[in-house]
């Protein structure tokens, strides 16, 4: 069974920086390319960024491209989003999840218990 723990969320004034953390079991985590995905209230999910693998290739959506850097440590089976410069409009729900297909494809029931981030002076 699939399992993914998202944390790492709260409360940051705009401008300001968090790091989420991901930390899965349930399946060989060096296999899959991993994602972040979120959901702002009323508003569909939405891909953020992924990461393969390996940690050798990432992939951001536009809104995000330049403020965030995804990472991964296999090691600790553990995926990690910088979020820099934040946007009132990147409050949301943030989820992790592993890819069916690079690099914005979600895999069907790897979806965990997302994280709240909320972005407020």
């Amino acid at each position: 069974e699939v399992q993914l723990q998202a944390s790492g969320g709260g409360l940051v004034q705009p401008g300001g920086s968090l790091r989420l953390s991901c930390a899965a079991s349930g399946f060989t985590f060096r296999s899959p390319d991993m994602g972040w995905f979120r959901q702002a209230p009323g508003k569909e999910r939405e891909f953020v960024a992924a990461v393969s693998w390996g940690g050798g290739r990432a992939y951001y959506a536009d809104s995000v491209k330049g403020r965030f850097i995804i990472s991964r440590d296999n090691a600790k089976n553990t995926v990690y989003l910088q979020m820099n410069s934040l946007k009132p409009e990147d409050t949301a729900m943030y989820y992790c999840s592993a890819l069916r297909q690079w690099p914005a494809t979600p895999l069907p029931g790897s979806w965990g218990q997302g994280t709240l981030v909320t972005v407020s002076s």
